[in-house]
């Protein structure tokens, strides 16, 4: 399904691999690996980071997001969710080099889902490095849907409780199983790091009044970088050829959260709540033929 009036374009540009956002990521997560400097290779997914940039604030919607109907479709549904994907690391980036970005929408898929209509798009982005090699290939999936049904009389008060401070994010629980906590300054902090107005994640009385949410939601993809920093904490550095990430239910700021080894060949990584079940949140990890991992 394609939006009637809209086309799929190729949106190219040059940037910098910045080293003060990832600097910014390496002081959140605050776990003694040290932070990626000039000329360092950049960690996998940490482009997520280091290549975000301001949208203009003439552009944004009513969620904070930059408006529909320019690169993304105009998807009427109001809920905006990173769902997952894939990326495929050819050559690593430097902190501090130059990278041209090739981004397109590929599909727009109109689905049914347990809670209603979504619609998803695919986009594809190409990374090349200064000697315009193929460093990086990826693939996100933006899930679209229905705002949860709350009446403004249902939803509680800011709880007093939110606004303690969690302290460092991450915690060794055991074996490969790190205690994830957060808290509304840490939640801010990554929406500044990685440049995402997306209000769902600061902005309590829009998140909880307008779209339906509980709390404050903690970002798809801060689960999926605090997943991918259990490797470095673990002092797995082997190369990494493929990580796929799924975001399969929100996680809600302040909420227990617990990140596992819960699969090997391949290693498979999770974000679980209190509650047992499926995890929130699961990165599963290749490496490179013959790079191996304990």
């Amino acid at each position: 399904m394609t939006p009637t009036g809209w086309e799929p374009h190729t949106l190219t540009t040059t940037e910098t691999v910045d080293p003060h956002p990832v600097a910014a990521l390496s002081a959140l997560f605050d776990d003694g690996t040290p932070a990626p400097g000039p000329g360092d290779p950049l960690p996998p997914l940490w482009h997520w980071l280091a290549l975000a940039r301001w949208p203009a604030s003439s552009t944004l919607g009513t969620d904070g997001h930059p408006a529909r109907g320019t690169f993304l479709p105009p998807v009427e549904l109001p809920r905006r969710m990173f769902a997952g994907g894939e990326v495929v690391f050819h050559s690593p980036l430097t902190v501090g080099g130059t990278v041209r970005r090739e981004a397109r929408v590929e599909s727009v898929t109109e689905k049914s889902g347990r809670s209603g209509k979504l619609v998803v798009a695919a986009v594809a982005t190409r990374l090349y490095d200064e000697d315009d090699r193929l460093a990086i290939e990826e693939r996100q999936d933006i899930v679209y849907r229905d705002a949860g049904a709350v009446a403004a009389s249902e939803v509680p008060a800011e709880p007093a409780a939110g606004l303690a401070p969690a302290g460092a994010p991450l915690t060794r629980a055991g074996e490969w199983a790190w205690d994830l906590a957060t808290d509304p300054a840490l939640l801010m902090r990554f929406s500044a790091a990685t440049s995402n107005p997306h209000r769902i994640h600061y902005d309590w009385p829009y998140a909880t009044r307008i779209e339906g949410y509980p709390g404050l939601v903690v970002h798809g993809p801060l689960m999926t970088l605090a997943l991918a920093e259990v490797l470095r904490l673990e002092g797995q550095h082997a190369p990494v050829l493929r990580m796929r990430h799924r975001n399969r239910g929100p996680l809600f700021c302040g909420q227990t959260a617990r990140l596992l080894r819960i699969g090997d060949a391949p290693l498979t990584l999770g974000v679980s709540g209190r509650d047992p079940g499926e995890p929130r949140t699961t990165l599963t990890i290749e490496f490179q033929e013959g790079a191996g991992h304990a």
